[in-house]
């Protein structure tokens, strides 16, 4: 791999029907589910840094603050925090601005909360959400820079793959948008 680069597959996976499957049980006590609706700026970067530095998430880091309300504001496009004992657990992005197909954009756990069986459960309420608004399918994708059972979580869910892509990628923490130490599992070529 060229310095400062990194390989990455990334897996598209849908579903085309709403799962048979009963969704997830809370796995603790004192849940709270909320849309964060209009959320400012500031919050919504503390969700998407908290949650993506580990698996070096870059896309919306690169946005301007005008650039990013236009997208966290935008009616078709639903954000839902978990908060476990009134703290922020994870997030969810419901993207229904492609029609039907409703594109699960982002997702995941705070560091802190991940391993608690919290993920199923919120992926769980994201997927009927996504149904109850009317998609006709749901999309995600997810990648090899991702927690390694994300795609298995996925798949558990009811989505299925449909394609893969390989791509080059600038390693964000040699460009400076993350830092150098964050994402220990995903080593650093510099030479």
């Amino acid at each position: 791999m060229p310095p400062g680069k990194l390989r990455v597959v990334i897996t598209y996976l849908e579903m085309t029907s709403p799962p048979t499957a009963p969704k997830p049980r809370p796995p603790v006590e004192k849940l709270a589910l909320l849309r964060a609706e209009r959320p400012t700026v500031s919050f919504y970067r503390y969700l998407y840094n908290t949650v993506g530095e580990p698996w070096l998430w870059v896309d919306r880091r690169k946005l301007d603050d005008a650039a990013l309300t236009a997208i966290i504001h935008d009616p078709k496009v639903e954000i839902a925090v978990l908060y476990v004992g009134g703290v922020p657990a994870g997030f969810a992005e419901l993207d229904r601005r492609r029609g039907t197909a409703v594109d699960l954009s982002y997702f995941g756990m705070i560091p802190e909360f991940v391993g608690m069986r919290l993920g199923p459960f919120l992926l769980g309420c994201a997927i009927d959400a996504a149904w109850k608004g009317g998609a006709g399918k749901v999309t995600v994708n997810t990648c090899t820079l991702d927690h390694p059972k994300a795609l298995r979580l996925y798949q558990r869910a009811g989505f299925t793959p449909v394609r893969q892509d390989v791509r080059i990628a600038d390693d964000p923490r040699v460009t400076g948008l993350i830092p150098l130490d964050a994402a220990p599992q995903h080593p650093i070529v510099t030479s």
